[in-house]
């Protein structure tokens, strides 16, 4: 089952860089730049979905010029902290912004 979501991801991060045809968004440099950022949000989506601890459909993940920001909400600060270590961890990851809310 986890490897079943996880090919669902980079499949759907596949057909986002065919359709666009490797287009230079957010003030990125080259069009391997943005597939770097696509292969490092994937990455860390597909972690973040075989960590039973971390609600991967709550936490939105975008990745620029290797620089993640995470966002949306967490039940805890546990898993806020899970979610950062999770995306510190994946390969080429420069720097990780944790704007994760957590909810009461």
């Amino acid at each position: 089952m986890k490897y079943a979501r996880t090919l669902v991801l980079a499949a759907m991060t596949g057909i986002t860089i065919l359709s666009t045809g490797c287009a230079v968004v957010r003030g990125q440099e080259t069009a391997g730049s943005y597939v770097d950022d696509a292969a490092i949000t994937t990455a860390v989506k597909a972690k973040m979905v075989d960590d039973k601890t971390v609600a991967a459909s709550s936490i939105s993940v975008e990745t620029l010029n290797g620089t993640v920001q995470l966002s949306g909400f967490a039940k805890s600060s546990a898993e806020k902290a899970q979610a950062e270590y999770i995306a510190r961890g994946v390969k080429n990851v420069r720097a990780v912004r944790n704007d994760i809310v957590v909810r009461p």
